[in-house]
């Protein structure tokens, strides 16, 4: 088995699919998690850029998705939210939720981490993109592998 697949039992990937849930009903950004071994070649930053195209997450109404990338092996993690919440938040917006994360990785505690950062960016995108009547979930839910 590769580091990617030890690395979430199927119960801790369903708790990170719920916690996605539950942060969106507050709001309508989309977030997703996506993990992966290594992010190559690249630094972490624009591997998770390429990976937030890939999933075509730029495509949402309200350019208001946010990746969470984890790169396994390189002990990396990025947090990269789309143009339409770049426009309106301050640049240190993401901190809480960076620090939240990096506390729990710390422990060795991964799935905690990514858990909280999915809960604390709903937080944080409901102030800025708050959830409408018509929100529809424009993007999976599911963890994405790389």
């Amino acid at each position: 088995m590769s580091k990617v697949e030890d690395f979430l039992t199927k119960e801790e990937e369903q708790e990170i699919i719920s916690a996605i849930k539950i942060a969106e009903l507050n709001t309508s950004g989309e977030i997703r998690v996506h993990i992966e071994a290594s992010s190559r070649k690249d630094d972490a930053f624009n591997r998770a850029l390429e990976v937030f195209h890939s999933l075509n997450m730029n495509i949402t109404k309200q350019q208001n998705a946010v990746l969470i990338y984890v790169a396994v092996e390189d002990h990396k993690f990025v947090i990269y939210g789309d143009q339409g919440i770049n426009k309106v938040v301050p640049a240190n917006f993401w901190n809480t939720t960076k620090n939240t994360m990096q506390n729990h990785f710390k422990e060795g505690n991964f799935k905690k981490g990514i858990v909280e950062g999915v809960l604390k960016a709903g937080e944080e995108l409901k102030a800025h993109f708050p959830w409408q009547t018509d929100d529809e979930d424009e993007l999976s839910n599911e963890i994405s592998k790389g």
